[in-house]
């Protein structure tokens, strides 16, 4: 009896690796497979520089802060407004786009 549970052991030990190789028969080789390639997203965050001059096409992107109050922002010149960009608040003059001023916050 306790030769045929030795063989049985010894039989399980030595098959156990030929059932692990039948299972994956069905996937084929792993060099036929097409590599995976991840796209990389780069997002460039633009750093507000006092006296830079915006373009139209930056201008239309960023949002008039009128209550400027609310964000404890005082009261702006005649001539320019504050408008939020990402979470910074930049004093741009109305007619010229120039930055005059930057609250980073």
């Amino acid at each position: 009896m306790k030769k045929f549970f030795a063989l049985l052991i010894s039989a399980s030990v030595l098959a156990s690796p030929l059932a692990a190789q039948a299972q994956d028969w069905h996937k084929g080789p792993d060099r036929h497979r097409a590599p995976v390639v991840e796209k990389k997203v780069v997002i460039k965050k633009t750093r507000w520089v006092r006296g830079h001059r915006m373009s139209p096409a930056e201008r239309r992107r960023m949002a008039e802060v009128r209550d400027y109050r609310r964000y404890r922002l005082s009261a702006p010149p005649r001539g320019y407004h504050w408008v939020k960009v990402d979470n910074d608040y930049l004093l741009v003059g109305v007619a010229t786009g120039i930055i005059s001023s930057i609250i980073a916050r």
